[in-house]
């Protein structure tokens, strides 16, 4: 089994849902999986023969509706968000420096990302990280609903993100340019909403945005909030 993480996309809202799975053993991770793809993410874990233990949010997404509740219903699989977002039908309640343990001996780590929303966390997984919406490629988040703050924001990228090895790959939660990965060594040297700005720069850029909401957030923010099921399912 390839230790790379398998991205899938989608379309509509320029989502990656991320598979991962290590040697040596069955079981996988999905992290960010979108609804109406649940059967292409099961039929490319059948393939695989991969088993899946854990289903895992970055956070609540405001412009699709998560698969994760019903993962969960039809492979057993545990559920996992951020303990700040607010979805209380979630397994596991994540927080900083949490570790989640899967397949024969891998490991996941949790690391509290705020700022595109409160609490958002980012996963570092083997060389990879997982930035949902914190660090984008050649971008970020916006930071404008559901707690966000823009100085949280510059803070999770520069003190936290930053930090980690320049080879670290950085597998964001979208994009809407046809890219796929970055490192954490170029975005450090190229991000244009970081990269020569002071974190006052930053707040002034970023609070200045004034970005339409998302168009599905009044429909996925609750949905997303119960694993994206009807309430009482």
């Amino acid at each position: 089994m390839q230790t790379n993480p398998i991205q899938l996309f989608d379309t509509a809202s320029s989502t990656y849902t991320y598979i991962l799975a290590g040697p040596g053993g069955d079981g996988a991770v999905i992290i960010d999986p979108v609804d109406h793809h649940c059967e292409r993410d099961l039929a490319h874990l059948a393939r695989l023969g991969l088993r899946l233990d854990y289903v895992i949010e970055t956070h609540v997404h405001a412009d699709h509706v998560t698969s994760a509740g019903r993962l969960h219903q039809l492979t057993g699989a545990h559920t996992a968000a951020p303990s700040g977002c607010g979805v209380p039908s979630a397994e596991l309640q994540l927080h900083d420096g949490d570790v989640i343990r899967f397949g024969a001996g891998e490991t996941i780590t949790v690391l509290h990302t705020p700022g595109h929303t409160a609490g958002h966390m980012s996963y570092v997984w083997r060389d990879n990280v997982f930035t949902g919406d914190t660090l984008l490629i050649g971008g970020c988040g916006r930071t404008d609903f559901q707690g966000g703050s823009s100085a949280a924001l510059y803070d999770s990228i520069t003190a936290t993100l930053f930090a980690l090895p320049d080879t670290t790959r950085v597998w964001p939660a979208h994009d809407y340019n046809g890219q796929a990965v970055t490192t954490i060594g170029w975005e450090k040297a190229h991000n244009a909403r970081v990269v020569g700005r002071s974190r006052d720069e930053f707040i002034a850029l970023m609070d200045n945005l004034h970005l339409p909401q998302p168009k599905l957030i009044d429909i996925a923010v609750p949905a997303n909030r119960n694993l994206g099921l009807p309430h009482g399912g």
